[in-house]
């Protein structure tokens, strides 16, 4: 009957759990103290010589804690192993990048020869194996912070004589975006591919040498290998068979089967794959409290995952994503920022949980779509909200048949600038509303042409300022009502050119005022007066009225070849009997 106990230790704790969470702007220490912590493990330390930049964003996709560890120390070329601690029983949890930090080495000498029963701790078996692998890493990635930025970095391999240099290994993406994890993850990946390219498998006897240790050997026939190495891998096993009936007489045999290489190689682990999303998830855009748009200078938000459980939902529940729009140029294309509480699809750059980007929006029961569905399922519409108000501005086609309808709406201004042409062509009617003012300014010429007719109401006054000519050409008739008063100022000259008549009729005074001639020509002239008409000027006057023609002058003269005198008489009044008509006026 054989019997085995196992203890597994505190960080073994960590293969039993698994889970969905993120960590933002944090470094592999901060991440690494965390998970310790939530596991239970206090007696550790972390002897970290090299820098470890701050990961924006990094997410523990389904992993167990100690497969989400394991994948982030390979990426950051950290190894770890146990160790005593001073006063020599408890035990420690030591995490090292560099060689340099381990222990000192304990010196073995090599002993083949395992029949002596010597009680001695000796090595008695060694395979020394050198192996091909690969010489040249090369890893690219990109950032759209520098999209012209190479993001290349190549490492080679140390001792490299005994093999060809050929044997390149290209990863992309290589799953940084800056230039110190670009050049430390590749030599990373380097060390870790060729962590076994030199090795020796041995057996010894010693319970000294565990992962971590140092060894020097000695004594052994071929001198290269009496060296200093490193263990990197050990497993004990032992036998107490006098437990067993009849095997009384045989003693208590423990045995060491452990792997080294040499002691100034910085042992690395190999990449380890990392979990891609099978495809997009659904998130919601968060936050400051009562903050509608959150975005930064490249539009990017931040959204909370279905899964997350540890983030709170605000402006700190995510990294920045990066938003797919529809179309995207410098400085020109569609531009839409998902707004806080509207419920996004997600997707993942080459499937990395650590690069989301929102690559589209979707409705919820909570988030109803403009209109009213399925009633106006014709309507294509495109629908913004006003920042922290409920107005909107909107453009909706509407497809229903014999019912098409381009629909916009302004909330408040509309303004449209155009360089050059622009055409507007109506098969039917145009109806144009202006509540207020309305402003129409035209550099060069103006054409307006109406079919038919054309009615214009003005509901106080207008003015016209024309600074050259205007003319204005009327085919048929035109009639001009004034209901009050009308002025008429002419700086220069006026003329009127009549085919036909004119008639004017005035039904108060006429006043007219010529300050140099009059000048009128006709074939006939009628001046009528229904009471009396005067011509009055500097030497005297004639008046026509009911009585007669009245002939006022300081002295008549008539000047004419030819006189008719039709019987009636015709000659001035003597001066005496003027005299007496002007004394029997008086």
């Amino acid at each position: 009957m054989r019997s085995f106990r196992r203890h597994a230790g505190a960080d073994c704790r960590s293969i039993y759990r698994q889970n969905f969470r993120s960590f933002q702007n944090q470094n592999i220490e901060t991440i690494l103290t965390t998970l310790l912590a939530e596991n239970g493990v206090t007696e550790y330390s972390l002897l970290l010589g090299n820098k470890h930049p701050v990961r924006e964003f990094c997410v523990q996709y389904g992993e167990s804690d100690y497969a989400f560890l394991l994948r982030l120390l390979s990426e950051e070329g950290i190894s770890y192993f146990e160790a005593f601690a001073d006063d020599g029983e408890s035990q420690w949890l030591i995490f090292s990048d560099d060689a340099a930090h381990l222990p000192p080495p304990v010196e073995i000498p090599f002993n083949p020869n395992i029949t002596t029963g010597s009680a001695d701790e000796y090595v008695s078996q060694i395979s020394h194996t050198v192996q091909i692998r690969p010489s040249t890493v090369v890893s690219k990635d990109y950032t759209f912070k520098r999209p012209g930025w190479q993001g290349k970095f190549k490492e080679d391999g140390a001792n490299l004589d005994w093999q060809r240099n050929q044997y390149e290994i290209f990863d992309y993406p290589g799953r940084f975006k800056d230039e110190q994890h670009g050049r430390d993850f590749t030599r990373y990946q380097m060390d870790g591919f060729r962590s076994n390219a030199e090795t020796a498998l041995c057996e010894s006897n010693s319970p000294k040498l565990w992962a971590g240790q140092r060894l020097t050997l000695t004594e052994h026939p071929l001198d290269s290998l009496n060296t200093t190495w490193q263990v990197v891998a050990s497993e004990l096993y032992g036998e107490q068979p006098q437990a067993r009936p009849g095997q009384r007489g045989q003693g208590t045999v423990m045995n060491n089967r452990f792997r080294l290489i040499p002691a100034d190689t910085t042992w690395r682990p190999a990449p380890l794959p990392k979990p891609k999303v099978d495809g997009p998830q659904s998130a919601r855009v968060t936050g400051p409290e009562g903050e509608e748009i959150f975005c930064d200078e490249h539009g990017r938000v931040r959204v909370k995952f279905a899964w997350d459980r540890y983030n709170p939902n605000n402006q700190d529940s995510s990294c920045w994503v990066r938003v797919s729009q529809a179309w995207a140029g410098p400085g020109f294309g569609n531009l839409a920022i998902p707004r806080v509480g509207q419920e996004v699809i997600v997707d993942f750059l080459n499937g990395d949980p650590d690069q989301p980007i929102i690559m589209g929006r979707t409705y919820h029961q909570e988030n109803r779509s403009p209109g009213s569905l399925p009633a106006t399922k014709t309507q294509m519409t495109i629908r913004s909200k006003t920042y922290k108000g409920d107005g909107f501005n909107e453009l909706r086609f509407e497809d229903a048949t014999s019912n098409e309808q381009i629909y916009m709406h302004a909330q408040k201004d509309h303004v449209t600038e155009i360089l050059h042409d622009e055409s507007h062509t109506i098969g039917n009617n145009r109806e144009k509303k202006v509540g207020v003012d309305q402003k129409e300014e035209i550099g060069q010429d103006k054409q307006t042409k109406v079919g038919r007719d054309h009615y214009e109401t003005i509901g106080r006054n207008s003015v016209v300022k024309v600074v050259q000519d205007q003319e204005i050409q009327v085919d048929q008739n035109r009639t001009l009502v004034v209901n009050s008063s009308e002025r008429k100022k002419v700086f220069a000259d006026s003329s009127d050119d009549i085919g036909g008549h004119k008639n004017i009729v005035i039904q108060g005074v006429k006043d007219e005022q010529v300050n140099t001639k009059i000048f009128t020509r006709t074939n006939k002239y009628i001046l009528h007066a229904g009471e009396s008409a005067t011509i009055a000027g500097p030497g005297g006057s004639i008046t026509i009225d009911a009585g007669g023609v009245t002939i006022k002058a300081k002295k008549l003269q008539i000047l004419t070849p030819a006189m008719v005198n039709e019987g009636k008489p015709f000659c001035e009044i003597c001066a005496k009997a003027k005299k007496a008509q002007e004394e029997g006026n008086e």
